[in-house]
């Protein structure tokens, strides 16, 4: 592809919808939650090595997993990993990444993708990606990546998008919407004009810059003051000095809820953000009850379960429809199968009985 892009990595989430197989020490993307011989980390590098050579390449993780990266992926010189000192959500992140890349190339286009996501059919994603690419382009256009639902699904953010009979791939942005209720999401699905938020961006770098400076000019005036540092030996002190002075906003809510710059190229390419135990139950192999067994285990009259263990313990069980049974080192879980709004509780109160179980 000519002029290949740069492609940023967002790879600090802390997974706790996983825990306890996803700990603090090693997050989710980190993981070979796929059973494929690879992280999920390591899955979104090779689906994007498509497009871009390795040196073009930047991940962004919390300093506490700055290691976990190189480890991963080798390929990767220590330039390209952007240690974040604190979690300040994806505003800074991609502003990070995006005035590191200026610096480099001030006429770069810039692919953002989650390290976390699942991607079935990779060559209509890459076609995505290439008119996602062009599209970009336009000057200070920004474009998201809406994925085409195919249910209700309440666990995602949607986007409404105005409808273009001369171009129905790329679409002007009318509404963004946070996680709805079940009957919204059902007036969404009926609707046909919304899709779901991938949290997947492309755009050129001066154009996210420029929206930095227009709709959040006090995030962009603490790395406009460093940006003479990125690339020098004194670019972790000032990072970590700026990070204590960033807000903790995400991008869609500090930029893309507000420009009217916004745009969405519509994709469908077997998708999933792998969010929780429930949506990874839906992608691995089931048994004839539609249970996940990862474990040495006998089940009797039990169905739609998960049971995954990191030993040779067996685990015998009876009874339970729907239900998620995982030991990861040393911590039991045993909880409904649907009960990913519960794990912010389980996490913060097994702190307070130890960091060694979170």
């Amino acid at each position: 592809m000519k002029d290949q892009p740069y492609i940023v990595i967002m790879a600090g989430g802390v997974g706790s919808r996983f825990w306890p197989y996803s700990k603090s020490s090693k997050p989710k993307q980190f993981l070979d939650v796929l059973g494929t011989g690879r992280t999920l980390l390591q899955m979104t590098f090779d689906r994007f090595r498509e497009i871009a050579p390795a040196e073009q390449f930047y991940v962004v993780t919390n300093q506490a997993h700055a290691s976990l990266v190189s480890e991963q992926l080798p390929e990767l010189f220590d330039h390209q990993i952007l240690a974040e000192p604190l979690r300040k959500n994806t505003a800074a992140c991609l502003a990070y990444a995006a005035y590191k890349i200026s610096n480099l190339d001030p006429n770069a286009t810039m692919v953002v993708a989650p390290a976390d996501h699942l991607i079935l059919q990779e060559g209509r994603f890459l076609q995505t990606l290439v008119t996602s690419i062009a599209a970009a382009q336009v000057h200070n256009r920004l474009l998201t990546i809406g994925i085409k639902p195919n249910r209700p699904e309440t666990g995602y953010g949607y986007i409404q998008y105005l409808q273009n009979e001369e171009d129905k791939e790329v679409l002007k942005v009318k509404t963004f919407t946070e996680k709805p209720n079940a009957k919204l999401a059902t007036t969404f699905l009926e609707s046909g004009d919304f899709v779901w938020n991938s949290g997947m961006f492309v755009w050129k770098v001066e154009s996210l810059i420029h929206a930095f400076r227009k709709y959040m000019p006090d995030l962009s005036d603490v790395f406009e003051e460093g940006k003479s540092q990125f690339g020098t030996s004194t670019e972790a002190s000032f990072i970590a000095t700026a990070y204590t002075t960033l807000k903790n906003i995400s991008i869609d809510y500090g930029i893309m809820e507000k420009s009217d710059q916004v745009f969405v190229v519509l994709g469908d390419f077997g998708w999933s953000d792998i969010g929780s135990w429930q949506s990874l139950h839906e992608l691995r192999d089931k048994d004839d009850q539609n249970n996940v067994v990862e474990a040495n285990a006998l089940l009797y009259e039990t169905e739609n379960c998960f049971i995954k263990t990191d030993s040779d313990k067996l685990v015998v069980v009876q009874g339970l429809d729907h239900y998620l049974i995982n030991e990861s080192d040393n911590v039991l879980l045993i909880c409904k199968l649907d009960a990913e709004n519960k794990f912010r509780d389980f996490v913060a109160q097994a702190k307070k009985k130890g960091e060694d179980f979170i």
